[in-house]
């Protein structure tokens, strides 16, 4: 098992920039992919970065260009960053930090944290 515990959301006004952290913790030397997830409110959850044990990262659309996902360490998986600059009032939601044991981060990952709450106001 892998336990996944995020920190950092809050409210925040628009232009604004906030950091999550993602502490994973358990066997982790199994963990090849890690990203994160969003649900805004009333929608479905969504896509938002991931990072292979390579180090490549991907992101979706909407957060190309202002959100940047990291790790502390490039030989584990010990904390997983995402750094989010030029928020918008449309990136409020709740953000999941995922992980996987397969070589790219599938649609319904395996492992998710608890979610922490990023509301962006106008």
């Amino acid at each position: 098992q892998v336990q996944l515990v995020e920190s950092g959301g809050g409210l925040v006004q628009a232009g604004d920039s906030l950091r999550l952290s993602c502490a994973a913790s358990g066997r982790t030397f199994s963990v090849n992919a890690m990203g994160w997830f969003r649900q805004p409110p009333g929608k479905e959850r969504e896509f938002v970065a991931r990072m292979a044990r390579s180090g490549e990262s991907a992101y979706a659309a909407s957060v190309k260009g202002r959100f940047t996902i990291s790790r502390d360490n490039a030989n584990a998986w010990n904390t997983l960053s995402l750094q989010m600059n030029g928020l918008k009032p449309e990136d409020t939601a709740v953000y999941y930090c995922v992980a996987a044991q397969t070589s790219v981060l599938p649609g319904n990952p395996p492992y998710w944290g608890q979610g922490t709450q990023v509301t962006v106001s106008s």
